[in-house]
């Protein structure tokens, strides 16, 4: 039985340092999901400029050409690239409010947006977590002992066993999302 709930109560940042195996979590844990037959939305955001298609094939000429949006489409899938020409960055809310409703959607980045989030943190990448001055942080998965000075409220998950982190998902997803449960 597909249910609906609210797109913001269905939203869980996934944040850490680079290097830390983000993308890496996000592939076990949106595989194991789809795989029990759930809708996972992915937003990934980058720094970078994306190269989305070869330079020189139509789209990109297109786009290039001027277009504000050039949608791609197959049989297999469809991509739609928009062109922002100098106007601002849309924010997580406008980048939600673009895709279909899931069961949940997975953020990788937006470190600053308010929302409840899970911290992939490695000591080896060198840089301390963030954990200590981001209160939404709600669970990290490491490969490192939980510290003493850890949160009592902070769930310490075992980054190496991913079956932790999508027990805690559940957990979330039920504490969360059962209480508008038609």
């Amino acid at each position: 039985m597909h249910r609906e709930q609210s797109p913001a109560r269905r939203v869980i940042g996934v944040v850490g340092r680079s290097g830390s195996g983000k993308t890496t979590l996000l592939e076990v844990v949106v595989a194991a999901l789809a795989g029990r037959g759930l809708k996972v939305n992915v937003i990934k955001h980058s720094h970078h400029d994306l190269e989305l298609e070869p330079p020189r094939k139509d789209s990109a000429r297109m786009r290039l050409a001027g277009a504000a949006e050039v949608m791609v489409a197959s049989p297999y899938r469809f991509a739609i690239v928009h062109e922002l020409r100098g106007a601002p960055e849309p924010g997580l809310d406008e980048q939600l409010a673009r895709l279909a409703p899931a069961d949940l959607t997975l953020v990788e980045g937006f470190k600053s947006w308010p929302l409840p989030k899970l911290e992939v943190y490695r000591a080896a990448v060198g840089q301390p977590p963030l954990y200590p001055h981001d209160p939404l942080i709600a669970a990290v998965a490491s490969d490192s002992p939980r510290p003493a000075d850890a949160p009592p409220e902070l769930a310490w998950l075992d980054l190496n066993a991913s079956a932790t982190v999508l027990a805690w998902l559940d957990r979330q997803l039920d504490l969360k999302f059962s209480a508008n449960l038609p």
